[in-house]
């Protein structure tokens, strides 16, 4: 628990017995990421044993966001929050690796104007220190950043479009684990037979009982890679 909003990198601060020696992960909870082979991206991000990877993306208006701005062969050369004049049109996510070196640098850090302990101080320090790997998503990635009502039923409507028109559910845990080979099929069909008779257990069972395969890494109880 956060006892007071004093920016995003105190999480490191506050969760360190949590971490201990591992790598860490961190994603803010109005993010929605959505797009082709992002799981991919999301394990080379986590086997990557030094340094800090950050997601950046192209938005209209990126002085309400951490801004990065890259050089003419593309390499991260600047970082700063919500500046007003924004040096690119480059945002970063709310979605972020780290090695373990994030707790002492989260420690090291100073609070920023706002009285924050600020995310982008912790990922410029890693850029100092060429250890910042920025992977961009593009246009066929969608962000979804949620946190006014606006963007909330932005991401409602598109959230529903792409369920109704290819018929499956985004983010569905328990199919996710399926496909992943965390449960069997009968593990799948139990649960969604516990919720047959709703439109959310329905799908589960369909799920169980289809031969089709998503196209994206994982396996599934059987073995078969996807």
């Amino acid at each position: 628990m956060q006892p007071s909003p004093d920016g995003l990198a105190q999480a490191f601060i506050i969760g360190e017995r949590f971490i201990g020696s591992d790598q860490v992960a961190m994603i803010l909870g109005d993010n929605i990421f959505y797009g082709q082979a992002f799981t991919p991206m999301l394990r080379q991000a986590a086997d990557r044993k030094q340094g800090a990877t950050v997601f950046a993306y192209r938005v209209k208006d990126p002085r309400q966001f951490g801004v990065i701005e890259f050089d003419e062969g593309g390499g991260a050369v600047s970082l700063e929050e919500k500046p007003a004049r924004p040096k690119s049109d480059y945002a970063v996510t709310g979605l972020y690796f780290y090695d373990n070196e994030v707790v002492n640098i989260a420690r090291e850090i100073k609070p920023s104007w706002r009285g924050e302990l600020e995310i982008t101080d912790i990922n410029r320090a890693y850029l100092e220190r060429n250890l910042l790997q920025v992977e961009v998503l593009g246009r066929g990635f969608a962000w979804l950043d949620t946190g006014t009502f606006d963007a909330l039923i932005q991401a409602s409507q598109f959230i529903e479009t792409i369920q109704n028109r290819q018929g499956f559910k985004i983010a569905c845990p328990e199919e996710i684990a399926f496909y992943m080979g965390y449960i069997s099929r009968n593990g799948l069909l139990k649960l969604g037979e516990k919720m047959q008779n709703n439109e959310y257990g329905k799908y589960l069972l369909e799920i169980a009982h289809s031969r089709n395969r998503p196209f994206w890494g994982g396996k599934t109880q059987e073995g078969r890679a996807q």
